[in-house]
């Protein structure tokens, strides 16, 4: 059963995170953000994962520590629901469309953890949630995780549909890279051996 519970505390955030790889986009989402939640959501909602994410912090300062813990703690229980990464297909990519805008999620599961992050907002904020936090959200989902991803915006104009785009493509390439592969029945996908 590939699943996690982490809890982080500091004294400017509280989260927990109870994730299920094998769910079916079941769950519960707090994080005191109404976008954020909105995007995580969307993240539950493609992904096929089962998802209890709860942040409480200091969103009176910013939500720029709620989100980017949020991103730890996501990223941590990530990587333990992994295990040994026996048996997954490792690497997956998508073009999603959302309206006018066209995204890419290329996605490696190597156990190095990189993030390119080539999208562009044309607003700096979403609502009164900074879009420049997005991409704290994913280096520190991929630093905790390590996990490669790439991402590269080929079209869009309005900051909400860049914005979810990116989180659809997110969840969709890692439910495709984390999908079992019975071809390697468990075998871990590495000519190393080891991710």
């Amino acid at each position: 059963m590939r699943k996690a519970k982490i809890e982080r505390k500091t004294a400017e955030t509280s989260v927990s995170a109870a994730l299920d790889l094998d769910g079916k986009g079941a769950g519960e989402i707090f994080t005191g953000i109404g976008f954020f939640d909105h995007m995580m959501q969307l993240f539950l909602n493609h992904s096929r994962y089962d998802l209890i994410l709860k942040v409480n912090g200091d969103t009176q300062v910013d939500f720029h520590h709620s989100v980017e813990d949020a991103g730890i703690v996501l990223g941590k229980a990530f990587k333990q629901a992994l295990g040994d990464k026996g048996g997954i297909a490792r690497y997956a990519d998508i073009f999603l469309p959302m309206d006018e805008t066209l995204m890419l999620c290329a996605v490696d599961i190597s156990g190095r953890a990189y993030l390119n992050y080539d999208v562009v907002t044309y607003t700096d904020k979403v609502g009164d949630f900074d879009c420049q936090l997005v991409k704290e959200f994913l280096l520190a989902f991929v630093r905790a995780a390590e996990i490669t991803v790439h991402f590269k915006m080929f079209a869009g104009e309005n900051s909400h549909h860049i914005l979810e785009a990116v989180f659809k493509a997110f969840a969709r390439a890692l439910r495709k890279a984390t999908d079992i592969d019975k071809r390697l029945n468990g075998a871990v996908p590495s000519s190393k051996g080891a991710l």
